[in-house]
């Protein structure tokens, strides 16, 4: 059968292989993965068994934030990137399987780096999604993720384990090890980390074990996390984090790689805020910040100055405000149908401008540009727990469109849901762009991105490694699953 796109496209809906422990892999493949190498649980979900494309006349933003192009010809051959010419410029080689992509859009896979596999069931209690995320991740063209911290790290490497095997459907995954906590966490699967001794012995174990990144949390103090950091570096891994008890400005000087959902962790500005204790009142700290005055610029100098990239997860926050457009109906569907009534009860009451000012929203957006616009690494992700509301794959599409509302250009939040990731992964070399030589990681969409950001809402294939998935069919293969399996 066909999909939106028009290319050929396989949808039988079947349920994915069960996950099993075992031995690791490497997280970050060496060699693309070939249809030769997946199970017949995963074939189910690809459009065409080729390893040979060429797709034709498409709009493409290729990720390097240059401006778009239009009727451009991409080649793929064996997993990599081969041509990026001019439609018409060259005969398609002999053998290769045409796409036509006229009246589409062609950018490069989504490397996001807030994303989870466990999703919020009330009281405090998440649930790993290991059989629904993957499917979903892939589906919304994410190609290559980090988690953002684990609740179950060993379902997430197997999960990493089973993808690269070819054994289940997904993105390539860079795991977060279990929350760097201090006492007190709010999630009974926390750790509490009281000392760097015990900070050193949970990255070293962790690492052991096969995590590639760690996020460190609300509660922990500076000595405790400068401990986890220099261990984490002396094995080659970085640390993000969700703050409370650390300001930015702390934990850049502490040497923290990354810091999580733009700048609406930060306690730089809260009034009587005490080294080492986490404190209320940041929004309206946030309110009375002039966003061209030292006090903001200093912190944001100091992040970009150190090297610090900064996450936006303006999915997890939006609909908080007031007037916010709901999750999309796939997502809806998506939701296990006990707790869908919950979850859109939320959405509910912030659009009724009961949870959050529609102008805190405002200001998250402005700080993060003040950034970006300083010349700062700005990075994204989606962060599907909140309120259930941010859904993956779906959820993934709509954090793009938010960086446009943010005041990006289209081309400008392609690279910072693409390259930028990359960059960070240090991973550039290999995905991010859409140039010869690299992974044919792609997505493309009905429409033309440049003029209709909605075109997001329309992916009809993601190559992964050169192998064409079917987005619709990955996005119906879920329902009703997320928030049980």
């Amino acid at each position: 059968m066909r999909g939106r796109g028009g290319a050929p496209i396989s949808r039988r809906h079947v349920a994915l292989a069960a996950l099993v422990m075992g031995a690791l892999v490497a997280p970050r493949p060496a060699t693309t993965q070939a249809f030769d190498d997946l199970s017949p649980q995963v074939r189910e979900f690809v459009a065409s068994e080729a390893d040979h494309f060429v797709i034709t006349n498409v709009v493409l933003v290729d990720g390097t934030g240059a401006p778009a192009r239009h009727d451009m010809t991409v080649e793929i051959r064996a997993g990599r990137i081969v041509a990026v010419t001019p439609a018409g410029a060259t005969r398609p080689a002999s053998g290769a399987e045409v796409v036509d992509g006229r009246g589409h859009t062609l950018i490069p896979g989504l490397v996001m780096l807030h994303e989870h596999m466990f999703y919020p069931s009330g009281q405090a209690r998440y649930n790993t999604n290991e059989q629904s995320f993957p499917p979903l991740y892939l589906a919304g063209g994410v190609t290559t993720m980090r988690t953002g911290g684990s609740v179950d790290p060993y379902s997430d490497l197997s999960t990493r384990r089973l993808i690269e095997a070819g054994r289940i459907v997904g993105p390539h995954m860079d795991v977060t090890g279990p929350y760097l906590e201090g006492p007190g966490g709010f999630i009974r699967s926390f750790p509490q980390l009281a000392t760097p001794e015990q900070a050193r012995a949970h990255v070293n174990f962790w690492m052991d074990q096969g995590v590639t990144s760690f996020k460190a949390y609300n509660l922990i103090d500076r000595s405790t996390l400068k401990a986890a950091i220099d261990a984490a570096h002396a094995r080659g891994a970085k640390v993000t984090g969700h703050l409370c008890s650390i300001t930015y400005a702390e934990a850049a000087d502490l040497g923290i790689d990354n810091l999580e959902h733009g700048f609406f962790a930060a306690t730089d500005w809260v009034e009587g805020k005490q080294p080492d204790q986490c404190v209320r009142g940041g929004d309206a700290s946030y309110m009375a910040l002039d966003l061209a005055g030292r006090p903001f610029l200093d912190v944001v100098d100091r992040l970009i100055e150190r090297g610090v990239a900064l996450t936006s997860t303006l999915t997890v926050v939006e609909r908080g405000a007031p007037d916010r457009p709901p999750p999309p109906a796939g997502a809806q569907a998506a939701m296990l149908p006990q707790l869908r009534e919950s979850v859109m009860g939320a959405v509910a009451r912030g659009a009724a401008g009961q949870r959050r000012p529609a102008e805190l929203l405002r200001r998250y957006m402005d700080m993060e540009k003040v950034f970006y616009d300083r010349g700062g690494h700005l990075v994204v992700g989606t962060d599907p727990t909140g309120a259930g509301d941010a859904v993956p794959g779906y959820a993934n599409q709509r954090v793009v469109q938010l960086l446009m509302e943010i005041g990006l250009t289209t081309e400008q939040a392609i690279e910072v849901a693409t390259k930028n990731g990359a960059e960070y992964l240090e991973m550039a070399e290999e995905i991010g762009t859409i140039e010869v030589g690299k992974r044919a990681d792609l997505v493309m969409m009905r429409g033309d991105l440049t003029q209709d950001e909605s075109a997001l809402r329309t992916m009809t294939i993601v190559w992964k490694d050169g192998v064409a998935y079917d987005s619709p069919g990955l996005f119906d293969s879920v329902r009703g699953w997320v928030g049980v399996r």
